[in-house]
């Protein structure tokens, strides 16, 4: 396939930028990923295999039980930036109250700013958000690192795991490129098998190369896809299986300077869901499951007004009922109703987010609770979610972690 590097590090220096232009200012108060926290605060008992559960995949059709006793939250951030934390870092939360508490890290990982967790829930994957791009695999029994592996390219900021466990697939956001590597048996990962540098088409308006910002698969593993924010187009792939190569079968173009961002699957698996991070928009999209062929719809209002916002990550209850997408710019979560089997969404609200700069967020695995990292603020906010209205309760004060970038819980 492809390889290569296109030189964007102006722009993925103002992505860095962006988010840490605050970074400076994070008070010691909330520097609770350090490594000289006792290792007694967060119980080694508090891991997926010890509840003999594991979190379920883009494809999982339903949330798992409200389990009891404290769960694993894995925290990313910017170990290079001022106020950073040292690694990845791990805290627990109660699933009934949503209430954070204990703090330690994994160190060896630098830059770990976004995490996924294997199927089967034993191995942690981390990117190195760095020139020299790597994904760094965890085993979380004990958790020692497996090793790094490099991406091929620059400043790789989103990975995931292929649903069938074998293969996992990072997007290079300084390069434009995506990778896969094999996992092993171990959950160590292998070297390369591919790369692709998205040469065309050619940048939008104010982008000086291409930029993937995600790389994961439809719900039923049939086909990769690729957002990319440099080129304002998402790329479908067939990954072979068997070699852990990509072939492209499709492009879905965006209008001209929407920056796409981040790409989330109606669980039916017909309809799609983007958030473009430049023109302040979302988008739905059909979905063929057969050819892979993404098919955007018209843009849409985020809620927030004529301000600056940078939508980040939407994400889609597991009944198909309701959506959020989290707001930069705007510090606020918009919820949306879920209609026509997936083939449309209405703005309902907006809901502050209790801090400032909502980076990325996560359901817990039975989809009571909603996660929000919270970068500028060094912290993670925690919210409940009714299952019936889709309506956001915050469950008390943000647990602070300094520049908190992804939030993991198991």
């Amino acid at each position: 396939m492809t390889s290569g590097a296109v030189g964007n590090r102006g722009d993925w220096s103002r992505r860095r930028l962006l988010g840490t232009l605050a970074a400076a200012a994070v008070p010691a108060s909330l520097a609770g990923c350090s490594s000289g926290s006792p290792e007694s605060a967060v119980p080694e008992s508090a891991t997926p295999e010890a509840y003999g559960t594991s979190k379920p995949s883009a494809a999982s059709p339903s949330p798992e039980p409200t389990p009891t006793g404290p769960r694993p939250l894995y925290i990313g951030t910017y170990t290079s930036v001022e106020g950073g934390g040292k690694g990845v870092g791990v805290a627990t939360y109660d699933p009934r109250t949503g209430e954070v508490s204990g703090q330690t890290t994994i160190t060896g990982v630098g830059d770990p700013s976004y995490l996924a967790v294997h199927p089967d829930g034993r191995t942690l994957y981390a990117v190195d958000e760095r020139a020299d791009g790597g994904v760094t695999a965890v085993r979380l029994s004990d958790r020692r690192v497996l090793g790094t592996r490099s991406t091929g390219g620059e400043a790789p900021c989103h990975l995931s795991v292929h649903p069938g466990g074998r293969w996992l697939l990072s997007a290079n956001y300084g390069t434009g490129s995506v990778a896969v590597h094999p996992v092993e048996d171990s959950g160590a990962l292998g070297e390369r098998t591919d790369l692709v540098v998205h040469h065309s088409p050619a940048p939008g308006p104010g982008q000086e190369g291409p930029h993937a910002h995600q790389f994961a698969a439809s719900p039923d593993g049939a086909h990769v896809l690729a957002v990319d924010l440099g080129t304002d187009t998402v790329y479908s792939y067939r990954l072979d299986e068997s070699k852990g190569t990509l072939t492209e079968v499709s492009r879905a173009r965006t209008r001209a300077g929407a920056g796409p961002r981040h790409l989330t699957f109606h669980p039916g698996g017909r309809y799609a869901y983007l958030a473009n991070e430049v023109d302040n928009t979302v988008v739905v999209c059909a979905y063929d499951p057969d050819s892979g062929e993404l098919t955007p719809g018209e843009p849409q209002s985020t809620g927030t007004g004529e301000g600056t916002n940078y939508p980040a990550q939407l994400l889609v209850t597991a009944n198909g009922r309701y959506a959020f997408l989290a707001n930069r710019g705007h510090d606020s979560l918009t919820r949306y109703a879920v209609e026509a089997s997936g083939a449309r969404l209405r703005l309902l609200d907006t809901v502050p987010v209790g801090g400032d700069f909502p980076r990325q967020i996560a359901f817990s695995p039975d989809g009571s609770l909603l996660f929000a990292s919270l970068q500028r603020s060094g912290a993670v906010g925690v919210f409940h979610v009714d299952a019936d209205s889709g309506a956001l309760r915050l469950a008390g004060e943000p647990f602070a972690s300094p520049v908190a970038v992804c939030a993991l819980p198991l």
